[in-house]
This record gives structure tokens, sequence and C-alpha cells, in this order.
């Protein structure tokens, strides 16, 4: 009886060769096997149950952040009723679609409807990043056999991109990692129109993923289906393009590109300059030379043997010669989509093997797999996952309560301007900004000293101490903790907002005039 897939069709010269299910291994009973099927998504749910622990717990420790979880669950609550996705937290009108063009993220405006809450958009990014182990751990069962599989599916799952993305807040490239894994497989299988398909939805999910789509169109023409393959990537580029120059800034208040400035400025006095130095400068500093190293490292570094490898590049090229620094390290969710590419290519480069006449063959699949998943344990303890061991992970603390306490204070539907680590906490049920406000055009990753705005919000909620979390301290951003106190004495003196209560650092003001 055979078991998902039915067959694997790998091209060998002009001949097309069937490989059946894989075989039974010794000393396994039948009985006491999980059935091939039923393997990659029982692996899904046990992902799951690990990103929403991480995310939720997270959230109810007031870890998370309204830049960004409180960005977007502004936005998909303005889609779930029917409206423009206007985000008060990025700035008062500020149309979220003139950050980042992700449309996509309207999808999940039915389940938000059904659960408003900033808990609704965490499981559910939990779930999405929990699918994409199921095309992965299928490719690894049907070409590798059941242990490369549950291989596979720790070193996807524990991988810390991944981890990375689970523990920070909510982002549309949610949404990518499982139409990357679908597409990555399709691709290694020699199905290039599914491959296409799968690929094609990212152009809705983020303007530069456009690009990696261009590079599957690259690969599919390399392996011999030139139309297709061009047709692609002219496809991705165009939309891209079209997405850059035209639609961002038609809806950005600034009539812009939002992020062009992270390309746009740099250490060298011409554009002719940029480019010559770009190979080094992707380089420099170090931090850049060890990403990319362990982007791949949970593959063994194997992924490089796999043209599957090249649909990474797009991502990494406009990372490593962006001119945030945030950008270059492991922290936060940018190396989410390149996770299920990595993993996709460690299962290509070892079918190569297996399938191959190398008389070495299984002895090197062996061994590098124990490799690969060696380095996804050694990286482990580095990384969001680990603190699901943290006993502080599963304690609430006195200032956690005390903030609890404070925000029941505030009625819903007020208006409230909140500390970025009190935002998610209220944006379901109130319209929040940012206290002290974030002008619109101002770059994010900058401390602006000057022409803060007045408040107006009915309610001012404000926290002086920073938590420790991961990825580093951020409690306080986006301005030093000196001139938050300012803001918040400034308010008090003449503004019209008097201190309704004050518990363990946090003060909760109310507009009386």
């Amino acid at each position: 009886m055979r078991t998902f897939p039915d067959s694997l069709v790998v091209r060998r010269g002009a001949l097309r060769v069937l490989t059946p299910s894989p075989t039974p291994e010794p000393g396994s009973p039948p009985a006491a096997r999980l059935p091939a099927a039923l393997l990659p998504w029982s692996w899904a749910a046990v992902l799951f149950a690990l990103y929403a622990a991480v995310a939720v717990r997270r959230h109810l420790l007031l870890r998370t952040t309204g830049y960004d979880l409180g960005i977007f669950e502004q936005a998909v609550r303005a889609y779930a009723r029917l409206r423009a996705p206007v985000v008060p937290l990025r700035g008062d009108g500020f149309n979220l679609l003139g950050d980042h063009f992700h449309p996509a993220l309207a999808a999940l405006a039915p389940l938000y409807r059904l659960w408003p809450s900033p808990l609704c958009l965490l499981t559910a990014q939990s779930a999405l990043l929990a699918l994409a182990a199921v095309p992965l751990v299928a490719w690894a069962l049907s070409a590798l056999g059941r242990r490369a599989a549950h291989t596979v599916a720790l070193c996807y799952g524990l991988s810390w991109g991944i981890a990375s993305a689970a523990a920070f807040d909510f982002h549309e490239v949610a949404l990518a990692v499982p139409l990357l894994a679908f597409a990555a497989v399709a691709l290694g299988q020699g199905r290039p129109r599914a491959a296409v398909a799968w690929a094609a939805p990212l152009v809705l999910i983020k303007e530069d993923l456009g690009l990696t789509l261009a590079a599957l169109g690259c690969v599919v023409a390399w392996q011999g289906r030139r139309r297709l393959g061009l047709l692609t990537a002219a496809a991705g580029l165009l939309a891209s393009a079209i997405e850059i120059a035209l639609l961002l800034p038609a809806v950005n208040p600034a009539g812009g590109y939002a992020h062009g400035d992270n390309l746009g400025e740099g250490p060298h006095a011409s554009l002719l300059a940029t480019i010559a130095f770009a190979p080094l400068d992707a380089l420099r500093p170090d931090t850049k030379a060890m990403t990319l190293i362990l982007v791949f490292a949970p593959s063994a570094l194997l992924a490089l043997r796999s043209p599957l490898a090249l649909l990474a590049l797009p991502t990494l090229a406009w990372r490593m010669l962006s001119q945030n620094g945030f950008h270059w390290g492991t922290s936060f969710h940018y190396s989410a989509v390149l996770m299920p590419i990595v993993i996709a290519g460690l299962i290509d480069a070892l079918r190569r093997w297996r399938t191959g006449d190398h008389p070495l063959g299984a002895r090197h699949l062996r061994a590098s797999l124990v490799t690969a998943l060696a380095v996804t344990a050694v990286m482990l303890p580095s990384f969001p996952l680990a603190q699901l061991a943290q006993r502080t992970t599963w304690r609430t603390t006195p200032h956690t309560a005390a903030a609890r306490s404070l925000l029941a204070k505030i009625p819903d539907g007020a208006s409230v301007a909140a500390s970025n680590r009190l935002a998610p906490q209220l944006t379901s049920r109130c319209e929040v900004v940012l206290f002290p406000a974030f002008p619109v055009g101002a770059r994010l990753h900058a401390h602006g000293g000057t022409g803060l705005p007045r408040p107006t919000a009915e309610w001012i909620i404000h926290d002086s101490r920073a938590p420790e979390a991961w990825p580093y301290r951020m409690g306080h951003w986006p301005y030093p903790l000196e001139r938050q106190t300012a803001e918040l004495r400034a308010a008090q003196r003449s503004h019209g907002y008097r201190r309704v209560a004050q518990r363990d650092g946090i003060t909760l003001l109310r507009r009386t005039r």
C-alpha cells in the first residue's frame, strides 16, 4: 500500500524514474508507526503549539510592542470593518499600504472579525509558520525516508529564523513562509507550474518579494522551462517595480517610498561607487558575514549545493546592502522567509546524493542529517524558543499585574496615547497612538529630538520600566526615557492632563481640558 506521495518523479537524463514510497525501517513495529500521510501534519501541530506558546506568553508578559503588533492589529481591524488600513500608531491618517505593499493582510480579516484580539494575529502567524513544515517534511519523507523527515522537521521547526519571527510580534511575511515552502518543494520535485502558482501571491505580501518570484523564474528557466521561467521572472520584476515606484508613493503621506533611504543613503559619493563597492559593503561590518553563514547553518551549509538556494539571493541582497543596521543581524523577523528555502535546499542536496552513484552516498546522508540536527540544537538556546524552558516565562510579575490593573481603568472605545509596550494591550478595544507621538514621515529607527506633536488623546498611559526581553531592551523605544519623562510632565503641566493613578513605574493620565 502506497503512502503520501504515491510517487516522486525524478529527472535523470531523458528518463523519468518513479521512486516508491519509503519502506519501513527495521526495528520499528508497523503498529507503532504514525501513518505517513499524517506525519507532516503531526509535526505542524507540534510546531504550532510551540510557536503559539512563546508568542502568547510574551504578549501576556507585556513583551509585545505597538511597533509592530499594534500596527498590524489596527490594519487588520480596519480590514475587518471593510475600511482602508489607516493606522493611528503609524501616524495621523497614515494608510499602512503606503508603508509596505501587503494587501494580502486582508485575508486575516474574517478570522479577526470572529476573534478581535492581538492573540488572533499571533495565533494565525504561529499556524502559518508551522504550516510550512508540511511540504518540507512530506518531501523529505518520500525522498529520504522517515528518519530524515523527522530531522527536517526539527531543523526547520527549531531554526533560528522561524523562532525569531514567532517571538517578535506579528508581520506580513508570515503569509509568505508557507507559500515559499510549497513553491520550493514543487521546484525541487520538478513541478515548475506548481512552483510558479505557489509563488505568484508573494507580490501581494511585500514589495520586495516580487524579486524572489523573479529568482524562482530564473531557476525554472535554468531547469529547461525557459518560456515559463522568463515570463515569471519578468512578472516578478515588474510587480516589484510598480509597487515601489507607483503604488506605495501614491498612498504614502510623504509621496515617496518609505524605506527607500535604507538603500539610497550610503558612504559613497556616487551611484557608480555604490555599485562598485556593493560586494564589499555586503560583508561589512562583520555582523553581515556572520548572518550569511547562520542563514545556511540549519542545513549544515548543504543548501548551498542546491539551485534552490538562489531563491534566497534577493532577500539577502537587500538586507546586506541596507543602511539600516537592524537588517544585518539575526534578530526580528527578517530571516523567516529564508528558512523554508534553506531547508528545501538541504532536502534537494541530500536527494541528489541518495539518487546518485556515489559509493558513500548513504554514509554522507546520515552524517549530513546528524550535522544539521547538531547545529540546530547548538543554536537553540540563543533564540526565543528557549524561553519556553525558563521559569520567568510562566510567572506573572508584580509589574505586569500593575500594568493590567491600570489598563483596566481605560474604557472601551477611548482614545489613548500609550507606551510602545502597552499599546498592543489596547489596540483591540481603543483608538491607540504612540506616546510620545511619532511624527508622520519620521524614520522609524531614528531618535527624533524636536518637533513632537502635543498629545490629544483622552488618556495617556506610560511605562517607565524597560523589561528584559528578546531581542534586546527596547522598552523605551522610540525615545530615550529622559525624553519620555519630560513629555509626560509637559502633558500634566501644559496640555491639560491630570494623574489618575501610578503604580510600579506605570502612570495613567486623563485629559481634563
